[in-house]
């Protein structure tokens, strides 16, 4: 089963908020404002511009498992620089493919280089289980109408 729906659909959706941070800011502020707000990553800015991504994986992987402290360390210290990114039109199973192939979870969304959204691999699960939902109720009213007379 193929899903064409597009990334701009599914932040039509969920909302395009983009939770962000400087990357002068220490990681424990980071990791703070994430808990606060119910995220597992945050796009790193500079003067409104996308310079990397902070996830809670490069936190337990740049932070806890090397033995550094986060109120010492900055964004800029550990942050995923190489950032992979989809577009408005990107379908769910280009996002899907981009997810599998690079290991991630998190994809910001650009549109003439500005960040207008992130879209998590939860979102792609939610967004197929509508689309699912959706169609075992649209097949179900097709057979029920078809057997009333």
């Amino acid at each position: 089963m193929e899903f064409k729906d597009s990334v701009r659909a599914i932040l039509d959706g969920k909302g395009s908020s983009v939770h962000s941070i400087s990357p002068d800011h220490s990681v424990y502020e980071a990791i703070e404002r994430m808990s606060q707000i119910g995220v597992g990553a945050l796009v790193v800015q500079e003067e409104g511009k996308m310079v990397g991504i902070l996830s809670e994986r490069d936190y337990a992987r740049k932070i806890v498992l090397q033995g550094r402290t986060s109120r010492d360390a900055l964004v800029r210290d550990i942050m995923t620089q190489q950032v992979i990114v989809a577009s408005l039109d990107d379908t769910v199973d280009d996002c899907m493919k981009i997810f599998a192939k690079h290991n991630i979870r998190h994809l910001p969304v650009v549109e003439n280089e500005r960040t207008v959204g992130v879209i998590t691999a939860s979102d792609l699960v939610k967004w197929i289980m509508s689309r699912q939902n959706d169609t075992i109720e649209h097949l179900e009213h097709y057979i029920a109408s078809g057997y009333i007379r």
